[in-house]
């Protein structure tokens, strides 16, 4: 009998452990231990496991029943060279910028996906992206390209067929550029490899994304690593 209650005991107290443990049921969902959503009812994460790492996970949350619940989860893969803290990343780092940013609006080269509301733009030969630091245009999509954004530092869109099929702009340095931040910050769909800066998720699940977000549920993106000074949830 004595040998039966201390078995019972220790069974319960495993199972406690298991369900308080940084795994558990019991743990809040992700948005719930950031420090700021947007304040919109749609949320994407990106996270690393830190700074030095290229892949990670991307996870789109939104609100039900006054609660965040997870709508779908694709692998991700960050820049080249890790991620940085957004407020002193550096262009020409092929890091990706940490931090909690608005999504502007899509774009593409092919079609929106069936059920896309977002404000969807279409990559033509025109479209460029600049880059250049000396410009009135950084950071920004140009079409035509004008004289004074010049070609050797932007992006010719419809040249990554692959990457460009279907992306949204991520609000990285957008709203008042700084020269030398960074620009051309993009979810997107995967290329060969790690990113040159930007966060990119399989061609599936970019499109599952497109057809999810909502503009008037105001949907943002928190980029950070696991734990550390970049961790997501200071965002």
């Amino acid at each position: 009998m004595r040998r039966s209650l201390v078995t019972a005991a220790v069974l319960l107290a495993l199972a406690g452990s298991l369900g308080a443990g940084p795994g558990g049921a019991d743990r809040p969902p992700l948005p719930d231990r950031l420090a700021d959503t947007g304040g919109g009812s749609q949320l994407i994460t990106a996270e690393a496991p830190d700074t030095g790492s290229t892949t990670g996970t991307v996870t789109w949350w939104e609100r039900r029943g006054g609660r965040w619940a997870q709508a779908g989860s694709a692998p991700a893969r960050f820049g080249a060279n890790g991620l940085a803290e957004g407020a002193t990343r550096e262009q020409g780092t092929s890091t990706t910028p940490t931090g909690l940013y608005d999504l502007p609006y899509a774009f593409g080269i092919e079609d929106a996906p069936a059920g896309t509301t977002y404000p969807y733009r279409e990559v033509t030969e025109d479209s460029w992206w600049c880059q250049d630091n000396d410009s009135r245009a950084y950071n920004r999509w140009v079409e035509p390209r004008p004289a004074h954004c010049r070609a050797a530092e932007a992006e010719h869109l419809v040249s990554y067929g692959t990457q460009y099929a279907r992306a949204l702009v991520i609000g990285f340095n957008y709203d008042r550029p700084v020269p030398g931040r960074g620009a051309g910050i993009f979810l997107h769909v995967n290329g060969r490899g790690a990113t040159a800066g930007c966060v990119s998720v399989p061609a599936d699940a970019m499109a599952e994304i497109l057809a999810w977000a909502d503009p008037a549920r105001e949907p943002h993106i928190a980029v950070g690593t696991s734990s550390g000074p970049t961790a997501i949830t200071r965002y």
